[in-house]
């Protein structure tokens, strides 16, 4: 490993009170899982969740909001696949 000097520590440290989440890393296997359902359906609550979460030991915060960030990876996709499809018509861009 490597050592970090102390005058580095406050610098990695966050705001007072609040204590820095880390980020999730998810498995290839809970990927797919997570995929499989939101291709199924694209809003998961309530037990359905709980289930989901439990089966791929993870928090339903976590399924909670890797659902929320697929939702809208999956809008940006479905937005740009439209422009494409209406510049290959020559029709240009659509407005928001």
């Amino acid at each position: 490993g490597f050592l970090i000097s102390k005058c580095c520590l406050p610098l990695l440290k966050a705001k007072p009170g609040k204590a820095k989440r880390v980020r999730t890393m998810f498995s290839s296997e809970q990927l797919a899982r997570l995929e499989q359902e939101f291709a199924r359906q694209q809003y998961l609550v309530g037990q359905e969740r709980c289930l989901l979460a439990s089966s791929l030991h993870l928090t339903e915060e976590q399924v909670k909001v890797w659902f929320q960030n697929r939702r809208i990876k999956w809008r940006k996709q479905s937005l740009e696949q439209q422009r494409a499809k209406l510049a290959k018509m020559g029709l240009g861009t659509p407005q928001r």
